[in-house]
């Protein structure tokens, strides 16, 4: 509300001194759909040097695309002149920018949902790109030809199937077609900005739709290639696995763990591989590695409880179950689902038990009790540990006469 109000209170200071100011782009979207937007932005005729000079706290982020973001109190507003774009060699950034009026600033913008603008004074819709009629149709299509506006910035695809997915929209048809004979140019884009886009669809509820789109389209497939290749002994099963499982994840799901989902029919070193393009943190490189490689070790519902235990130790476990709920619900696999759910009463069952305890003792202790220093240090502190996790040893003095009746026999 902040972020309102101050933008509201922008656009005012604007038309005060004689320059055109509206609310512009997704809040606008936002609030013909009845939803509370995020961020307001304002778009203007003012120069960006006006805009510096009617406001005394601004940053100039762009001065060659004209926008300044105005500093109020509690919040932060994008004021951007309206421009006209042309010339896209890299496919992502105009060679050509000129300052223009509203209607020509809608017409260089992406999607006609998108491309609206709003007067908080008169209250309202300015819309000179069907916005209003599309929002009633449910559908995202772009302003103007597919093919010239997925040129001017190859990122816009992703956008398409993250609006489609997040609204519940569907593609109109020749848009979607221009994805698909322009998929090939999304390597064009940083891994980190498609990895923006990716993770906003598949952690978004309707994910699965997300993920159908991504696969039909083309672009999964040139984000990572041979996602379904024979070669080497590593494809990827059908796809369809991949959104069924996606489909039957829990509403609120992280990155790593709906990637997991995407790349279940497919081998963990393969998986990671691919997912290298993205960028991806040190923890959700973690995170994706521990869920990837350790899939199918929760349907061993007697394992021994100090691997148990090593598994519920981990940040990663509930993910893991999760993962592998969905992955065969998606199947149908009524007997791997009864063996999880076996092990879930396990796991009820250590409730209060702490599942990671400090060694009974140190490496110190151990070779101070005969053993040698180097791998056989390691291994016997392995088993020492595993032998705490099954119970067998509670205090100092059974740990130590442990270890001694190891090394007789060792």
């Amino acid at each position: 509300m902040a972020n309102r109000r101050a933008a509201i209170q922008i656009v005012e200071r604007l038309r005060e001194k004689g320059f055109c100011a509206l609310l512009a782009g997704g809040c606008v979207r936002d609030m013909v759909l009845g939803r509370r937007p995020n961020d307001y932005d304002v778009a203007t005729d003012a120069r960006p040097e006006d805009v510096m000079a009617l406001f005394p706290r601004t940053l100039q982020v762009g001065a060659k695309f004209g926008v300044v973001i105005v500093l109020a109190r509690r919040a932060q507003v994008e004021v951007a002149t309206f421009r006209s774009e042309a010339g896209y060699q890299d496919g992502r950034h105009p060679d050509r920018v000129a300052f223009t009026d509203a209607a020509n600033d809608a017409a260089r913008r992406d999607f006609t949902i998108n491309g609206m603008f709003f007067d908080p004074l008169e209250e309202k819709v300015i819309d000179y790109v069907g916005g209003q009629a599309d929002l009633q149709r449910q559908i995202v299509r772009t302003i103007g030809d597919p093919d010239e506006r997925f040129g001017e910035d190859y990122l816009r695809m992703l956008r398409a199937i993250r609006f489609s997915t997040q609204l519940d929209f569907a593609i109109e048809p020749e848009t979607f077609a221009a994805i698909g004979r322009n998929a090939r140019h999304i390597t064009k884009i940083s891994g980190e900005r498609i990895a923006t886009e990716l993770e906003a669809m598949l952690v978004h509820p309707n994910r699965g739709a997300g993920a159908s789109m991504l696969l039909a389209s083309g672009l999964a497939e040139q984000i990572f290639p041979g996602l379904h290749s024979d070669s080497g002994g590593a494809a990827c099963l059908a796809p369809t696995g991949a959104v069924h499982t996606l489909q039957r994840l829990r509403k609120r799901v992280d990155f790593p763990l709906a990637l997991a989902a995407f790349f279940c029919g497919c081998p963990a070193k393969t998986a990671l591989e691919m997912c290298h393009i993205l960028k991806l943190s040190r923890n959700q490189t973690r995170h994706l590695r521990f869920l990837l490689t350790h899939r199918r070790r929760l349907l061993d519902c007697e394992m021994a409880l100090s691997s148990l235990k090593k598994l519920l130790a981990q940040p990663y476990y509930r993910d893991l179950y999760e993962l592998e709920r969905a992955t065969q619900k998606a199947v149908g696999n009524e007997a791997a689902l009864a063996a999880l759910a076996k092990l879930h009463r396990r796991v009820q069952s250590l409730r209060g038990v702490d599942v990671s305890p400090t060694p009974l003792l140190d490496g110190h202790d151990l070779i101070r009790l005969g053993a040698r220093p180097g791998p056989q240090v390691g291994q016997l502190a392995e088993e020492l540990y595993i032998a705490q996790l099954e119970n067998h040893l509670h205090t100092r003095r059974q740990a130590e006469q442990w270890v001694k009746d190891w090394l007789a026999r060792h």
